[in-house]
């Protein structure tokens, strides 16, 4: 071998294995290499991190999913309620509402058969006193003695009247 100290390729040469010694020197792959692994070891952290809140957000979505099915179970039993509770109140309503319209026929009946047997009454009392008036006019003309008939058809009126009465 031969060296020939004018040749580029060998002062290239020179430079190369110096770099590389420096290099070994300093311990740069070491240094390369803790800085990959520190690297590598944030990347896997980051990792696990976001597969931790992967984890949690997933969970916290079926959180939610399970709070809105309950919700939306919660939201069909109240209107299940309210509409059991507006057909009791409307079959209450309606129920008021008959009894209060057959007491309200039942009164009206029994002021209509009062009217009716206040007429009747009114009625007879009248048919009385003209009966009893047409028959003191009779009893009048008919009686020949005055004194006597006079004694006689006033005791007759007040019988006839109690009576009748």
């Amino acid at each position: 071998m031969h060296f020939d100290l004018s040749d580029p390729a060998f002062w290239v040469m020179i430079a190369f294995f110096a770099f590389v010694a420096l290099i070994l020197y300093y311990k740069v792959p070491a240094t390369i290499g803790n800085a990959l692994d520190n690297r590598a070891d944030a990347i896997r952290r980051e990792l696990d991190e976001a597969r931790r809140l992967r984890d949690e957000a997933q969970s916290l979505l079926n959180d939610y999913k399970r709070k809105s099915r309950e919700a939306e179970n919660e939201a069909k039993e109240i209107l299940e309620q309210a509409k059991r509770e507006a057909e009791a109140f409307t079959a209450q309503t309606r129920k008021a509402m008959q009894e209060s319209v057959e007491r309200r026929t039942k009164s009206a009946e029994e002021k209509i058969a009062r009217a009716e047997a206040q007429a009747l009454a009114e009625v007879r009392s009248s048919a009385v006193d003209s009966a009893i008036a047409a028959a003191e006019k009779i009893l009048k003309n008919r009686a020949s003695q005055a004194a006597t008939a006079a004694g006689l058809v006033e005791q007759s009126i007040k019988d006839l009247a109690g009576k009748l009465n």
